[in-house]
């Protein structure tokens, strides 16, 4: 088995990219952290150095490829144990970050980890479609990410109407997700969205998708709705 360094070089090499100085070392800090915070939390089922650095580290890494994430303000929602977030911020630490979930002890987690790490990002505990409703959160931001959180046809609903126009929602589904595509495409459309590409990666044995959703126009007031609504009746 590989070390996490030896793997999250292979993973940044498969991609193309080049991490910054000093990031190999804060993947290990954040790794140690996590697996320490596991045995109490349900953070991943995921265990071990290698198979961390390709299925969280090396796939949270694969936007960097579908948008310029340089000075941008990003939205990772559902953030849990950080991915994407957290590793993008530490691949490009110019991104003005801010990580959301709804459950105080993974926020929590956040909150210490950002710390043990020395990067700043706005850990926020919040239900994506209330937050989405506030000022400064509601179209103001120039991407949103969200990897393993709902179906597409619910999840554009909670993430577009944070997006400025012209900004984008980066997706990450399973390789096997046209279905889901399909059935969504209609109610990005309704939200302002517009399916702009699928773009498919390979990270180690992993195969994954991402779907870029360019906001093209302001979303309807009265999106997004209550949950219990979005669930019954997904547009």
């Amino acid at each position: 088995m590989r070390t996490l360094e030896t793997a999250l070089a292979a993973c940044a090499q498969s991609l193309g990219i080049t991490l910054p100085d000093g990031a190999p070392e804060r993947f290990r800090v954040y790794y140690d952290l996590l697996e320490e915070r596991n045995r109490v939390m349900d953070l991943t089922a995921v265990a071990g150095e290698e198979e961390t650095a390709f299925r969280h580290f090396g796939d949270s890494l694969t936007p960097l490829l579908c948008e310029d994430l340089r000075d941008k303000r990003l939205l990772d929602v559902g953030s849990g144990a950080g991915f994407p977030g957290l590793p993008l911020l530490l691949a490009e630490p110019s991104l003005h970050l801010t990580l959301l979930d709804s459950q105080g002890k993974r926020v929590r987690f956040l909150e210490e980890l950002c710390a043990r790490l020395g990067v700043e990002a706005e850990c926020l505990q919040a239900r994506a479609e209330e937050q989405a409703l506030l000022p400064g959160y509601r179209e103001s931001f120039d991407v949103v990410t969200s990897r393993a959180v709902a179906r597409l046809s619910l999840l554009g609903e909670l993430c577009v109407p944070f997006l400025k126009v012209g900004g984008c929602f980066l997706a990450m589904k399973a390789e096997d997700c046209g279905e889901e595509l399909e059935e969504a495409r209609p109610g990005l459309g309704t939200l302002g969205g517009k399916v702009e590409a699928v773009r498919e990666f390979t990270v180690g044995e992993t195969r994954r998708k991402i779907l870029v959703i360019r906001k093209v126009r302001p979303t309807p007031k009265g999106y997004p709705r209550k949950y219990a609504r979005m669930v019954k009746k997904p547009l």
